[in-house]
């Protein structure tokens, strides 16, 4: 073994001990079978170690999933049950010290008064959550808004009469322990539990996004002595308070939500939602979704590795018999999928912000199917689908067992989607430009569709409550926008067949909205007379050389030519 010397105590390092080998674990007591504890270790290496060296170690045969667990990482389409149930029975196995023995993880900030030594309060577990590896440096923990908090308290008490203890050899210890615990959410209390070195506190946390979860312990010494004569005693007693804090993100998940029917009957829906989303069930038999980038995969908390136990003489840092294992999410897909593929929903539009991938935060030994590139961390999607059951929209959380609550906006969750008329007239045109004038109209009323801003220069002018609707109409890669009367102009200068298309604004976003629309127009300066004339004189300019050539050639040849009366 290994000899440390640290801050003028002794600590003993068991030379066996790895933060990659943590003891296998026996699954007997954690509910889970031997399959699905195989998959809870992704942070181990993976050394795809033969059935007879398995057996040489372990004493037994292992299973196929145990085989592929030590090969590669096992990763899952959902957030899996299977870390908590872990964890919630590992924690059982966590045992504080004596009176005389400190037990803490190596990770673990320690506190001291004039009477206790390395006391510390260290959270073990927050249950559901999941890990995200959002891009190359934030990794946020989101929590569901009720669950339960395992922490792990522990101390021990110097000894009256030695060198660091302020009270001298004629006292006594009387009793010592943990009086209360406590969780707190941004500096209020949220849960608390008479004094314990594993407690387990049931929590609800507020609002919706940052925040900061601090776990404290109140520790007390209490201390007496026989006063002279005999007949009295005095107690004294030592009090300190340790705590830690933990960065989460509360994963209270609401969605917006609007709807709308689309002319040809199918139907419209998008949803908004500010935090990791996981995916929409859109029937109710759950065939028809759409997947979020979403994948999972656990693994151990390697901060509860290795304790330490530590006494007024030395400390030895052991393996962990209790490791904590928690869900991670990462991004697998650059974006949203619908599902099933060929005849399930069509995404109509994506709104989300591009993340860098996360491969950086994933550990050396995990062997995950992360992306490389850049993703679509989306926000809102826009859906379309011809069997859309309304009473079974559900949107699932990142977080195992979370799901949206669904808000409809204060303006109404329904929008109108109507048919748009698109023609193409041409105004004018010569052999090099031509001139179109392009309309656009409601099918349904014939009111002109008005998509550009009179006020975009001075907004100033804007009436107040005024609303614009953005879009446009694209041809011969020009983009333009017509004016009050459904109009625009455009001048082009290229011939050929020209296919003008309206791409319309989110129906999100207005009310009502419109389908796309296109037509088509054909130009050639063959087709007026001026292009004719044109023609005509390229055709005679060009054919000048090739006139003048046979010109010459035949002046040359009949120059050449030999009389037939010369010939033989």
């Amino acid at each position: 073994m290994g000899i440390v010397l640290l801050a003028g105590s002794l600590i003993t390092v068991p030379s066996t001990a790895s933060t990659d080998h943590p003891p296998r674990p026996d699954p007997g007591g954690s509910g889970l079978d031997e399959n699905e504890t195989a998959t809870l270790w992704s942070k181990l290496p993976n050394e795809c170690r033969s059935d007879e060296e398995y057996y040489e170690q372990h004493g037994e045969n292992r299973t196929d999933m145990q085989e592929l667990g030590e090969c590669t990482d096992i990763s899952f389409a959902e957030p899996p049950d299977t870390a908590a149930t872990w964890t919630a029975a590992d924690f059982d196995t966590l045992e504080a010290g004596d009176r005389n023995t400190s037990v803490y993880p190596a990770s673990a900030e320690t506190q001291n008064s004039s009477v206790i030594a390395e006391a510390h309060a260290t959270s073990f577990a927050l249950q559901p959550s999941t890990i995200v590896h959002q891009d190359e440096t934030e990794t946020p923990q989101y929590v569901a808004p009720d669950g339960d908090f395992r922490g792990f308290v522990d101390y021990r008490v110097r000894t009256p009469g030695s060198n660091n203890s302020t009270f001298s050899s004629d006292w006594s210890v009387l009793e010592h322990g943990v009086d209360e615990v406590r969780l707190k959410q941004d500096e209020e209390t949220i849960s608390t539990q008479d004094g314990t070195h594993t407690p387990v506190l049931e929590y609800a946390l507020d609002g919706s996004g940052p925040s900061t979860l601090t776990f404290e312990a109140d520790i007390e010494v209490w201390h007496e002595r026989e006063l002279p004569g005999g007949n009295q005693t005095e107690t004294e007693v030592d009090n300190l308070t340790v705590s830690s804090d933990l960065e989460v993100e509360v994963y209270d998940l609401s969605a917006s939500i609007y709807y709308a029917e689309y002319p040809d009957g199918d139907t419209g829906v998008a949803i908004y939602q500010a935090q990791p989303w996981h995916g929409y069930i859109l029937s109710e038999d759950g065939d028809a979704a759409v997947r979020g980038n979403w994948r999972y995969y656990t693994a151990r908390d390697t901060d509860w590795d290795h304790l330490v136990e530590s006494s007024a003489t030395d400390s030895v840092e052991r393996h962990s018999d209790a490791l904590p294992v928690f869900v991670r999410a990462y991004p697998s897909e650059a974006g949203p999928r619908a599902d099933p593929i060929y005849d399930g929903p069509d995404i109509v539009e994506v709104w989300g912000s591009d993340r860098p991938s996360p491969n950086e935060t994933i550990h050396e030994h995990v062997d995950i199917d992360v992306l490389e590139e850049p993703y679509t961390r989306s926000y809102g999607l826009a859906v379309r689908y011809d069997e859309f059951d309304r009473d079974h929209l559900e949107v699932q959380g990142i977080v195992r067992g979370t799901t949206a609550e669904l808000v409809e906006p204060e303006g109404g969750a329904e929008r109108e989607i109507r048919e748009s008329e698109l023609s193409v007239e041409i105004l004018e045109q010569d052999e090099s430009t031509m001139t179109l004038e392009v309309s656009l109209h409601d099918v349904e009323t014939g009111n002109p569709i008005m998509l550009e801003d009179p006020f975009e220069n001075d907004p100033r002018f804007r009436p107040i409550g005024a609303s614009t609707r953005d879009g446009y109409i694209s041809i011969a890669g020009e983009r333009v926008e017509t004016n009050a009367t459904g109009q625009a102009t455009v001048t082009l200068t290229q011939p050929g067949i020209h296919t003008a298309e309206y791409h319309p604004d989110s129906w999100r976003m207005n009310n009502p909205a419109y389908v796309g629309d296109t037509a088509s127009v054909s130009w050639h300066p063959l087709t007026t007379a001026s292009g004719w004339f044109t023609l005509f004189v390229d055709i005679v300019w060009l054919s000048i050389p090739f006139l003048v050539a046979l010109y010459a050639g035949l002046k040359l040849g009949s120059f050449l030519r030999i009389p037939d009366e010369h010939n033989p």
